[in-house]
């Protein structure tokens, strides 16, 4: 096996993209519990805010409502939390079920959930590390100057770094951005070693295969995501034990 490069993290944090979602029915608290159970370091998920000002976890935001009288599916900031399905857990439920030293990565939806999500944190007395995730750096850079107890991740493609790698890395350093977080398949030894010249974190998403995690493990990225906590633990440990 190749050799190993070296990581900004001790250990790459192994995230389990809207928890075991290869196993169970994602972004539930049951694919969550089942995560931690297959040995996954981190939980992902995706959060909205109800009507209400609920926090809540859900992927595209669109959902069945409980009330009969509603017929097709229901942007979520337009419910009430009563009138969500029992399965769409709550982030305060979230923060509970998870260990305070397990990694939390957040793709904020609404951005009124921020405020919300300080809170809730804050009355937990929380110090677990949550990493709040979102494309535009403008918005990362004003929640790190509001917010400053959580870490801050620019997820995107590389495609879409206009300005050139180099140059995300050095705004995001300077913004104090910790992460940047693009697909597998943007990422290359070299640009993982660009990140952390910058002391940013390279964070790497959709691995759904052994040979793929293994690879970006290799590389030295700093966390890993995929929908098989199973297959993340397999490749740590062949990459850990044999380089």
């Amino acid at each position: 096996m190749q050799q190993r490069l070296p990581s900004l993290y001790r250990q790459p944090i192994l995230f389990a993209h809207r928890g075991a979602s290869a196993h169970a029915k994602e972004n539930t608290l049951d694919a969550f519990r089942l995560a931690l159970k297959l040995g996954a370091t981190g939980l992902e998920t995706d959060c909205w805010v109800t009507k209400d000002l609920q926090v809540v976890l859900d992927h595209d935001g669109l959902v069945k409502s409980s009330n009969p009288l509603r017929f097709r599916k229901t942007k979520i900031v337009d419910l009430q939390i009563g009138e969500l399905d029992g399965a769409i857990p709550m982030f305060a439920e979230l923060l509970e079920l998870s260990s305070p030293i397990t990694p939390l990565s957040i793709d904020i939806c609404d951005s009124s959930a921020m405020a919300l999500i300080d809170k809730l944190v804050a009355d937990t007395n929380s110090k677990q590390a949550i990493y709040i995730c979102h494309p535009d750096i403008e918005l990362l850079t004003s929640w790190k100057r509001d917010f400053p107890l959580f870490k801050y991740v620019n997820s995107i493609r590389l495609a879409k770094i206009y300005e050139g790698p180099e140059r995300r890395c050095a705004n995001l350093a300077k913004n104090g951005i910790d992460v940047l977080n693009m697909h597998h398949t943007d990422w290359n030894g070299g640009l993982v070693a660009l990140a952390h010249r910058f002391n940013v974190a390279a964070f790497s998403w959709d691995l759904q295969h052994t040979e793929q995690l293994c690879s970006a493990l290799l590389m030295g990225v700093d966390a890993v995501y995929s929908d098989w906590p199973d297959r993340m633990c397999d490749a740590h440990r062949k990459v850990f034990d044999e380089s």
